[in-house]
């Protein structure tokens, strides 16, 4: 690598931040510029699908730092223009706007972005969360006693669900998998998890095949036809069908692309000086000796302080660090709070070990092969967190039974 005068970051939410962050933190004084595709400096976005859904909270309440501690950061703002091609060979990029970047260092950190359904009309009441524009439109639309229907039972479409049933709509939830939240947390524990949203009255349905959107009046969605010719009426609309990553603008590069920019151990790219964070990251994870790709707060936030110093001690002439870590992310949907740690493929047992699903309050652990795999707790945080070092530690299930035998002990 040349020397590092120049580091570029393409993404300006949480995973970007963290990384100019890093780069500060760790000395290095040449320029940073962060490239964002949204013209608002870096915000949390959990709280779209909850708080500031909910109105309970403004925009202003949701930025990830205040302005002052921005400005010492001393970095080059490029918002309001997306990332449009990549020249890895002469390290430039390229905006949507025409202007060009170059650089020595680069940290890709682009996240990911909605996924729609097939031809999913541009009418009023159908919307998408991932922005905050978007939450503040969807907002508008949750009246007392509006039809929601939402599109998808992951973490996101249920937190929606439980905030806009206290907001007095009419909610009912479509999935076509067989449980709410199986892709995360398989299909026994996924239906245990979501037993609140029965208690509060969102009529959920799972197993059902939505072929597309039906018009109500001119410009305006007036119900989910199912693929039985079923029509389920609806003011409106939201599609939480997941997200993907998005590396449109860096194809035709010589970075390997696969639900993801694919990263080696360190973050690395493939290409020296090149780096990623965040929900676009497939990184082989040591840890689980398999490559993943993982899109919650806590990953981006690490991955981002991972990937910047690693670009610098690579330029030092260093040995960089792997990223190796337990997956963890949360949901809260009404009274629950969901928590996950670990990462859980669809072959292991889940045991509840302490209270039930009929209490609504409980911890699962997942086992296979006589290891710890994963934990889940519904509004059991202090039971729940001791699982994350022995996860860390590739823990047996006896040793994880052992803290079990604590907790009923006390």
């Amino acid at each position: 690598m040349s020397e590092l005068n120049t580091v570029v970051i393409v993404g300006s939410s949480l995973a970007g931040l963290r990384a100019a962050e890093t780069l500060r933190l760790e000395k290095y004084e040449g320029r940073i510029i962060i490239v964002g595709a949204e013209n608002r400096e870096p915000y949390d976005r959990p709280p779209l699908s909850k708080k500031v859904l909910a109105g309970e909270w403004e925009a202003e309440r949701i930025s990830l730092r205040k302005p002052e501690d921005l400005a010492k950061l001393n970095v080059d703002w490029k918002l309001g223009s997306a990332a449009a091609a990549l020249d890895t060979k002469n390290r430039i990029i390229t905006l949507v706007s025409g202007e060009t970047i170059s650089f020595d260092g680069l940290i890709i950190a682009t996240g990911s972005g909605v996924r729609k359904l097939p031809n999913q009309p541009d009418w009023k009441g159908v919307h998408v969360v991932r922005t905050l524009d978007d939450s503040l439109n969807l907002r508008a639309d949750l009246n007392p006693g509006a039809r929601l229907v939402v599109i998808g039972a992951g973490f996101i479409g249920l937190e929606v669900a439980a905030t806009a049933k206290a907001r007095g709509c009419e909610v009912t939830v479509l999935e076509g998998a067989l449980a709410p939240m199986m892709r995360g947390l398989g299909a026994e524990m996924g239906q245990a998890a979501a037993l609140v949203h029965a208690d509060n009255g969102v009529q959920l349905r799972c197993d059902v095949k939505v072929v597309g959107l039906v018009e109500g009046s001119p410009g305006a969605v007036g119900g989910v036809a199912l693929d039985g010719g079923e029509i389920v009426p609806a003011d409106v609309v939201v599609v939480g069908i997941g997200v993907v990553p998005a590396t449109q603008w860096l194809e035709n590069t010589e970075l390997e692309l696969r639900d993801g920019v694919v990263c080696d151990t360190t973050l690395n790219a493939g290409v020296p000086g090149m780096y990623a964070a965040g929900d676009i990251c497939r990184w082989l994870n040591n840890l689980y000796d398999q490559e993943m790709r993982v899109e919650h707060w806590t990953t981006a936030s690490e991955q981002g302080a991972a990937a910047a110093s690693n670009l610098l001690a690579v330029s030092r002439g260093e040995q960089p660090k792997p990223y190796a870590a337990v997956p963890f992310f949360w949901s809260d949907q009404f009274t629950a709070r969901i928590q996950f740690l670990g990462r859980a493929n669809g072959d292991e047992i889940a045991h509840v070990v302490v209270g039930s699903p009929e209490e609504r309050s409980f911890v699962a652990l997942y086992e296979k092969d006589g290891y710890l795999k994963a934990a889940l707790g519904v509004s059991r945080p202090k039971q729940l967190m001791p699982f994350r070092k022995l996860l860390a530690e590739r823990a047996t299930w006896e040793q994880a039974l052992e803290l079990v035998a604590t907790f009923v002990a006390t």
